[in-house]
């Protein structure tokens, strides 16, 4: 796993690669010419911060470090990846090459989050033009898990396989684009929407907001789970894909997009669009945007991932991926660390009742699984069920918040096991809520109570004695 990380443009763009790696427990290190670049970057990682831990049921590791760096000589020394996020311009993507490869290492990828330019278009005149390759992501970087990885003929197999990797271990989903072509693979439909929307608005069919919710009440819905592929195999029926092509692929001749052909984009046309877009998001700042944007995300990805499907399988993936195994120290043990979700929260603004009892049951399976109690055991015939539990609130408990569980081993007789489980809250370890919970080992075969076995029965009288 690659140990520093060096951030080559600090914009939103970079501050979003910066908060995904800085939040994955990796040092990051960042230079950008621009003096507000700081205060940008520092903005994103606190989205993120909000925002990314809410995904998993689990914490994230341990933060890893920031520093702002005078040049780009500090920033990219010994660094293992180094991500260039600078402005849209081959001539200043090939200066800022050109800079990093006189002091990076020689083994030290580096990725280019450019949307549109091939990556042989980066390598040009460059030290070492097999180790420049694209990574293209997308806006929140630090939320939405699609990254193109582009690499051109003098790529080799190895420096991709590498990329793909560390990226995977980052939370990212790695989608290998075999053959460079201009702006790669989504931005090309991204490109097909904005131009038919631009003529929509150009000859008064519709104005942004129309636009927006036919993406967001209808087919956006159907993408974010799909894509585009399989919806219209559903759409064609039993008889699927080849059913759709048959009964749609007439209306491709009919004149119903201007895919090729664009607007000029007047003063008049420019300033329609933006006044209606500014009037459509009303009085909300950019951030506010951002953060609404961001908790829609998390409840939408959170939904996936509920169903294992997608993006959310994807999540369930990473996570298992970065979880702690638990470990008891004397009769105790932090059987949960997490954040709590943005969709956790009722009409009151605090977590709803009925979650403590998730974060109990989970605190419960915790300890379990610490002392045997894992998938084996279960599959052997054998597990405990929670007959009864007493649950004191004690504190507000609010989306965003970090919390964590101590749990304790208040009885070990035979079949029965009691738990004391204490919420609190990391800042500042106030109590949140606590819950007794008494357990009974059960004959899954049977459904009957019964006596723990093996080294499950073992470890609980020792914890016991």
């Amino acid at each position: 796993m690659i140990k520093k990380v060096a951030i080559i443009g600090g914009g939103v763009i970079g501050g979003g690669w910066a908060a995904r790696v800085l939040l994955n427990g990796l040092d990051v290190y960042v230079y950008d010419s621009d003096p507000n670049a700081e205060q940008t970057l520092l903005e994103v990682i606190d989205n993120a911060r909000f925002s990314l831990p809410m995904l998993y049921e689990s914490k994230l590791p341990n933060e890893g470090k920031i520093k702002f760096c005078e040049s780009v000589a500090e920033a990219v020394v010994d660094a293992d990846w180094i991500q260039e996020s600078v402005p849209e311009r081959l001539n200043v993507k090939h200066d800022v090459y050109d800079e990093i490869q006189t002091f990076c290492k020689t083994s030290a990828i580096i990725a280019s989050s450019t949307s549109g330019f091939k990556p042989s278009e980066l390598q040009e005149n460059s030290k070492a033009p097999e180790k420049i390759i694209v990574c293209h992501p997308f806006n929140p970087v630090y939320l939405l898990p699609l990254i193109e990885v582009v690499g051109s003929d003098k790529t080799s197999a190895r420096d991709i396989k590498k990329a793909m990797d560390v990226l995977k271990k980052l939370g990212f989903f790695p989608l290998h684009v075999r053959k460079e072509i201009d702006a790669h693979l989504a931005d090309r439909f991204l490109e097909a929407v904005w131009r038919e929307a631009l003529w929509l608005i150009n000859d008064d069919i519709a104005t942004t907001s129309e636009i927006d919710n036919a993406i967001r009440y209808g087919f956006g819905l159907r993408w974010a789970q799909m894509g585009l592929f399989e919806t219209y195999r559903i759409a064609g029926g039993k008889a699927g894909m080849q059913h759709f092509l048959s009964q749609f692929g007439p209306c491709l001749q009919w004149p119903w997009t201007k895919l090729m052909d664009v607007p000029e984009l007047t003063d008049e046309l420019v300033k329609k669009i933006a006044s209606q877009s500014d009037s459509q998001s009303g009085d909300k700042s950019i951030r506010e945007l951002e953060r609404t944007r961001d908790k829609n995300l998390v409840a939408i990805l959170r939904s996936l991932k509920q169903q294992n499907f997608a993006a959310g399988n994807l999540i369930s993936n990473h996570e298992e991926m970065i979880s702690e195994k638990k470990t008891l120290k004397n009769k105790m043990i932090v059987s949960v660390e997490r954040v709590i979700p943005v969709d956790w929260t009722d009409y009151n603004g605090h977590m709803n009742e009925g979650r403590y009892g998730q974060v109990f049951s989970d605190a419960a399976d915790g300890f379990l699984s610490s002392v045997g109690v894992d998938s084996v055991y279960i599959d052997s015939g054998n597990s405990y069920f929670t007959v009864e539990n007493h649950i004191k609130y004690l504190n507000e408990t609010l989306a965003g918040e970090h919390i964590y569980v101590d749990t304790s081993v208040l009885l070990v007789d035979g079949k029965k096991l009691k738990l004391f489980h204490t919420m609190r809250r990391k800042t500042d370890k106030i109590e949140l809520a606590t819950c007794e919970q008494f357990l009974l080992h059960v004959d899954l075969n049977t459904r009957k109570s019964s006596e723990p076995v093996g080294e499950v029965a073992s470890k609980l009288q020792e914890i016991f004695k």
